[in-house]
């Protein structure tokens, strides 16, 4: 059977597809993964088809927009809610076109992430192809817990899921002029529409032991699981990382994935510093942000090893800590090395994994970027290294995640959708 899966968004976006795509591959079937170019080398090396989409431009344009260099805030936070609406109703035509193409390729089941579901779905429609959902996030309106791209705290049953409908209704706003393109394109009334999305089978990549199903979901919304990304085999590390990790105990891991923070040298020092005031070794890993320790060494001494990429399936386990943005993937990387964790979110979903990390009692809580400070960040560290209560806790996490067969649940569900 040929599988298209399509995603949109950063590193942590793409990586869990390619895992999820080589367990499809290795039941036999042809899956080709539709993203960004610069995703093109990690889906190739999974094994994968790679189907190029015009959505680096997007990312092109919101990295030229004015950033707000405030201390302590992230790279395109200039961008105002308004503003990142505007841009995607702009490029969303482009962007429908290219989701179009791609399900007329000639797939018999298409697997949509959250980010071109609103899409992806009209073409599928359109085509009449199966069409399932595989979401990072549980994006869909609940009582349980407030809209997770808003930082927000609960406020109760009946405010989460009016929060939850307005955060839909700005989601569909920025997406309409695609959706509407599309219909008529590919001739799909909107009663017609309306009733694929009130019934279309929906699995979530995350497993139930971090975010239970909500019992307020409709049918048909599943939670699968984690899927894990696709790590080359022959992998081995640096001599330098290896004999750094030889050279002492367990060291923090300290890493903001894709986020840029708008002064990376200041944010180098400040890890240092806290690394320094915690009395912990660390390796800083570089991201898209050029974060480096090298600037703060007069501080930390041989105590610091700054790296590039680094599979955290490899890396993360032989950590005392783990210290990071708490974006999806990263959180569920950290959470299935059963290590402790101090997250400190940034933007989106960020916060709401970084309140799940503290609710599974694996962290200390967490620490927002904005109010980050060397010394609140070595507090936190002392208190997740040296509390043995994070780590137990975390070693039971993983325990329970390490039963979970999320990828396989999906491939389960997909046989079954193309069976219908």
């Amino acid at each position: 059977m040929h599988i298209l899966i399509a995603t949109a968004g950063s590193h942590g976006d793409v990586a869990p597809y390619t895992g999820l795509g080589a367990r499809l591959r290795q039941a036999g079937h042809r899956v080709v993964v539709a993203t960004h170019a610069r995703s093109a080398e990690t889906v190739r090396r999974s094994g994968l088809g790679f189907r190029p989409l015009p959505l680096d431009r997007y990312a092109t344009a919101a990295a030229a927009a004015p950033q707000d260099n405030r201390p302590g805030k992230a790279a395109g936070a200039g961008l105002s809610k308004v503003e990142q609406i505007k841009l995607a109703r702009e490029l969303a035509p482009e962007m429908a076109d290219a989701v179009a193409e791609a399900c007329a390729s000639g797939p018999e089941v298409v697997l949509l992430s959250s980010s071109l579901a609103p899409l992806g779905l009209v073409a599928a429609t359109g085509l009449r192809l199966p069409c399932l959902g595989v979401f990072l996030q549980p994006l869909a309106p609940t009582r349980e817990f407030p809209p997770v791209i808003f930082d927000m705290p609960s406020m109760g049953p009946f405010a989460n899921r009016a929060a939850a409908r307005c955060a839909e209704s700005l989601l569909a706003r920025a997406f309409a002029p695609g959706v509407h393109h599309l219909q008529r394109q590919l001739g799909v009334p909107q009663a017609v529409l309306e009733r694929r999305q009130a019934t279309w089978p929906v699995q979530h990549g995350f497993s139930p032991v971090v975010v239970p199903r909500p019992v307020d979901w409709r049918r048909g919304m599943d939670v699968a699981g984690y899927w894990w990304p696709s790590e080359a085999a022959d992998w081995t590390p640096e001599p330098r990382l290896a004999d750094f990790l030889h050279a002492g105990p367990p060291p923090v891991y300290v890493g903001f994935g894709s986020m840029e923070p708008t002064d990376p040298e200041r944010l180098g020092r400040l890890v240092a510093r806290a690394l320094k005031l915690a009395g912990v070794r660390g390796i800083v890993q570089t991201g898209r942000s050029g974060l480096s320790a090298d600037s703060g060494l007069s501080v930390a001494g041989d105590e610091v090893l700054t790296v590039g990429e680094v599979p955290h399936a490899w890396l993360f386990p032989k950590m005392a800590a783990v210290v990071h943005h708490a974006g999806a993937g990263t959180t569920a990387a950290g959470l299935r090395a059963g290590v402790p964790a101090v997250p400190v979110p940034m933007m989106l979903d960020q916060p709401f994994w970084a309140s799940r990390l503290t609710a599974l009692r694996v962290s200390p809580g967490r620490l927002p970027f904005r109010r980050l400070s060397a010394e609140n960040l070595a507090e936190a560290l002392r208190k997740a290294v040296h509390d043995p209560r994070y780590r137990h806790r975390a070693r039971q996490v993983a325990t329970l995640l390490g039963t979970e067969d999320g990828a396989g649940r999906v491939l389960t569900a997909v046989e079954q959708l193309a069976g219908r």
